[in-house]
């Protein structure tokens, strides 16, 4: 294996809930959960990763050091990372660049968070230049509002139905049902999404995640320090993708509430969602009809089908087809969500991203339990998080 070759050693997590604690406990747990499964002693890792969490206080802006300091001091180098909703996956493109560029063999990358009760919120005060605060403040956008908007979108331009909808969160709940790190364990019926209140029209409460303490970590190795711990056929990070929209823009990406006017200037070849994962194809020198499953971010039940198009499973306006063929269930040719996603975990913003890679980790290890992907051997993340952050990983086996 070349030097440039970064292979995942261990996943761990801390179920996600309501549970009231430090999001440091929910890190450390998950790390040490991360560090029991890779054999690696905690005192051998150069190098910490942590996903921050901005509403935790200064320990969640330092979320490095926190975390290396709650495991106990050990000489690590560190970093922090945020990126919204990436942030995870940006804490992981660091560790790998960390580890090709040869600065350290070993790394431990952890992101963990306490939310607050309610939906997700700009810090308090008088931000008038903030473009997070504004669109509370001159809009009422709410994250429910943003997520019912584009539903509205999907619908005009395709015909998606509520019953459409609906059925990705039954299949959602399904696949959710038996992981013991979901927050939200219970199989559900359409009529019984159907029957939950509206929350944003046409979202119902059923449709919309909710936000939740969690945490996720991932050990990641170079190939030879991976050889050393007996590991030759270990599950491998292909790419990172990492990608900002491309000028102009002409889709409303929250929290910005207007469009970048393409009256002089071309549009760009590919859309910004689009443009996520195809750079991680790129990069793998792989392409949708390879992937095994893929796990997205179904911030809404409506947003998933969006994202089977956008990873090019599906051509535009066939997002629905896939669902109703089968294609993004247990059993189909590439299962979506097969975790539960959002709709069974909620929101644990800096965790996310780390949860879709352990997902697809023990996915590829063939370890996933009674939602196990027969002969899964690639399989793609897709996460989005606020002003412009965009981010893939593809890992193979």
């Amino acid at each position: 294996m070349a030097r440039d070759e970064v292979v995942i050693l261990g996943v761990g997590m801390h179920p996600w809930g309501k549970w009231g604690q430090n999001f440091v406990e929910y890190g450390v747990a998950a790390a040490r959960a991360a560090l029991a499964d890779a054999g690696v002693a905690w005192t051998d890792i150069q190098f910490v990763s942590g996903a921050c969490t901005m509403r935790c206080g200064y320990p969640g802006y330092v979320a490095g050091a926190t975390f290396a300091q709650a495991l106990g001091w050990n000489g690590a180098r560190i970093a922090s990372s945020y990126a919204a909703c990436a942030s995870g996956s940006m804490a992981l493109e660091a560790a790998r660049a960390q580890i090709r560029s040869g600065r350290c063999d070993v790394a431990l990358v952890v992101g963990a968070d306490t939310t607050p009760k309610g939906f997700l919120a700009p810090q308090a005060g008088e931000r008038p230049n903030d473009p997070d605060w504004l669109r509370f403040r001159l809009l009422g956008a709410t994250n429910p509002t943003y997520f019912a908007l584009y539903a509205r979108r999907r619908m005009d331009l395709y015909g998606t139905t509520e019953r459409d909808i609906a059925e990705v969160r039954v299949k959602n709940a399904q696949h959710g049902f038996t992981n013991p790190y979901a927050r939200y364990r219970q199989e559900l019926t359409v009529d019984a999404v159907l029957a939950s209140n509206m929350v944003a029209d046409p979202l119902r409460l059923l449709e919309i995640c909710a936000t939740s303490d969690g945490g996720a970590a991932v050990v990641v190795a170079s190939a030879d320090y991976a050889r050393k711990k007996g590991v030759t056929s270990g599950v491998k990070i292909a790419a990172v993708s990492t990608v900002t929209p491309s000028y102009p823009s002409d889709q409303i990406e929250m929290p910005d509430f207007a469009t970048d006017s393409w009256a002089v200037v071309p549009r760009p070849g590919h859309a910004f969602r689009d443009s996520v994962a195809r750079a991680a194809y790129e990069e793998a020198g792989l392409g949708p009809e390879d992937m095994s499953l893929a796990e997205v971010y179904d911030l809404s039940s409506a947003m998933e089908l969006d994202w089977y198009e956008q990873l090019g499973l599906a051509e535009a306006g066939e997002g629905e087809r896939l669902l109703h063929d089968g294609v993004t269930r247990l059993g189909g040719r590439c299962p979506v969500n097969t975790s539960g996603g959002l709709a069974c975990f909620g929101e644990a913003v800096p965790a996310q991203a780390l949860a879709q890679v352990c997902e697809v980790t023990w996915q590829l290890r063939g370890t996933a339990g009674p939602r196990q992907v027969k002969n899964a051997k690639t399989g793609i993340t897709a996460n989005q998080g606020l002003f412009g952050h965009g981010s893939s990983v593809i890992l193979t086996r």
